[in-house]
């Protein structure tokens, strides 16, 4: 394997000073079998995944039978909350476009503990710490995961080499979809954390284009009073993106 660090990397910290945040980001091109870092310590520090996590969550509902496909509903529970789309009932792929929280929380609830326990270890997932609440681990848990684990699971997950079954990877697969374009296809899920002082901000996933694959993660940090804060995960990634020329300008 070769790693590479470009000297573009120094012109990124500039996208991440327009959106008065921190951060670090990787993307691994398949066909040259290469890395393009900025901050590569950073990536391989653990921060909850918070929302990425809906996609090995996603994995394994479908796994156990749980969820039976991208159109299975969750009623909604009647609680209203702060994010008007998720006051309504949901199926599997809107609530993954939507980041609904309480149909993942449901999701979990069905799956139960022991059997998310023993699919996370299996699919190793991150630290594979689930501790911190059946409905919470990956919000306020105990649940860690670097830069460079999300993007082993990605490669994993696309190259179809998760311990799961082919038809749960092509659903999973089919509702992370991002941008469907003439150029290429962009795939991804965001996530968003807190601590006491900072917003932890993820967008991971990949761009098929010209028959190579590209598999990304950004991690952005920054003050919880940040009105910038959601959007700066995807407006930097995809910045990034552009200057490595894998998305058009």
């Amino acid at each position: 394997m070769f790693i590479t660090i470009s000297a573009q990397a120094q012109d990124v910290e500039k996208y991440f000073d327009e959106y008065d945040v921190n951060g670090s980001f990787v993307m691994y091109d398949m066909n040259s079998d290469k890395y393009f870092f900025y901050d590569s310590t950073r990536c391989n520090t653990g921060y909850s995944p918070a929302s990425t996590s809906k996609i090995i969550n996603a994995l394994i509902g479908l796994e156990t039978g749980v969820v039976t496909d991208e159109n299975f509903v969750i009623p909604w529970d009647g609680v209203k909350r702060w994010i008007d789309a998720w006051n309504k009932d949901l199926d599997l792929k809107e609530a993954m476009r939507v980041s609904g929280v309480p149909y993942f929380q449901e999701l979990a609830r069905r799956i139960g503990y022991e059997r998310l326990n023993e699919m996370y270890k299996k699919l190793n997932y991150g630290n594979m710490d689930i501790s911190g609440g059946v409905d919470q681990f990956w919000l306020s848990g105990a649940l860690r995961i670097t830069q460079m684990q999300q993007i082993d699971f990605l490669k994993r997950l696309y190259k179809e080499e998760l311990p799961v079954s082919k038809r749960s990877m092509d659903i999973v697969k089919s509702i992370i979809v991002l941008a469907d374009t003439n150029g290429y296809v962009m795939s991804g899920k965001t996530g968003w954390s807190q601590n006491d002082t900072n917003n932890i901000g993820w967008l991971v996933g990949w761009v098929e284009k010209s028959g190579n694959v590209y598999f990304y993660a950004a991690n952005v940090e920054g003050a919880l009073d940040n009105n910038k804060f959601a959007e700066s995960r995807r407006v930097i990634t995809e910045n990034i993106l552009r200057d490595l020329g894998i998305l058009n300008k």
